[in-house]
């Protein structure tokens, strides 16, 4: 019990720090870059575990894995009261809510050429036929096993979007501001991830402050939905085409390899 007290207690005085920072904003480009006290308590909480000045140790890290989902539970009926007072525009928006899962496909054909030119083997699947949350932890589990090339494949990103994944979708909101309209980009922040979406939705609330309450109910309801039905097109659609590609890749890799070692 006095363990989780320090860990409450660094996490308050990671908060205040954070939030006495506040959000900071500047010009790249076209675009605007927001980094929100978020990403300054992320930072700080790195600097403090056992790689560093130790502050923190490995044990304390166990204990407080349970609270980001309590604290996540939280924040999901934050801006769960925001959907009501907008469910007319989201009826209207409806089929681009549910037709966006399709543009989750394009992970699989950006990512997986990458992965196989950097020498990944059976690890792309695992590694490129989704971001890679805890539903996609879960298929992988169930098809091939933790235990298994595709299951490091799973891991290695699901680890890595923790990390990183709150500081590039934060930034990639404000970069492309200038592009699309702030409800598509809104909806694009809805990717299976609560901490995701509400670093990339408080980037563009930062910019858009006017649609608030608009930016926030379309993140939710796009997270809601592709929590949903992303899992089934994981499993019937993505995970197949990663699988197919997979193997169209390799049979390409390795005729190349034998006729270099033909001509050789």
């Amino acid at each position: 019990m006095k363990r989780d007290i320090k860990l409450h207690v660094i996490a308050l005085v990671l908060v205040v720090i954070a939030e006495l920072i506040g959000a900071k904003s500047f010009k790249v480009g076209p675009g605007t870059v927001v980094l929100l006290p978020m990403l300054f308590a992320l930072i700080m909480g790195m600097l403090l575990g056992p790689k560093v000045l130790k502050i923190v140790d490995m044990d304390d890290m166990k204990r407080a894995a349970p609270w980001i989902n309590i604290s996540v539970m939280l924040l999901i009926a934050k801006y769960g009261t925001n959907i009501g007072p907008t469910m007319p525009l989201l009826l209207k928006s409806s089929p681009a809510l549910i037709l966006q899962e399709f543009g989750n496909l394009g992970t699989i054909f950006l990512s997986l050429p990458i992965a196989m030119l950097l020498g990944l083997k059976r690890e792309t699947i695992g590694a490129c036929f989704s971001i890679a949350r805890e539903g996609s932890l879960a298929i992988v589990s169930d098809v091939y096993g933790l235990d298994t090339p595709e299951g490091r494949g799973v891991m290695g990103v699901y680890i890595s979007g923790t990390l990183f994944g709150t500081i590039f979708f934060g930034i990639m909101a404000g970069l492309l501001s200038p592009v699309f309209h702030p409800f598509a980009l809104a909806m694009a922040c809805g990717v299976g991830s609560a901490s995701m979406m509400a670093a990339s939705s408080g980037s563009l609330v930062a910019i858009f402050p006017q649609y608030a309450s608009e930016i926030q109910a379309f993140a939710s309801a796009s997270n809601l939905l592709t929590g949903a039905d992303g899992v089934y097109m994981s499993i019937f659609m993505a995970l197949p085409i990663t699988e197919w590609l997979y193997k169209k890749f390799s049979r390409g890799k390795a005729a190349v390899k034998a006729e270099v070692g033909a001509d050789e």
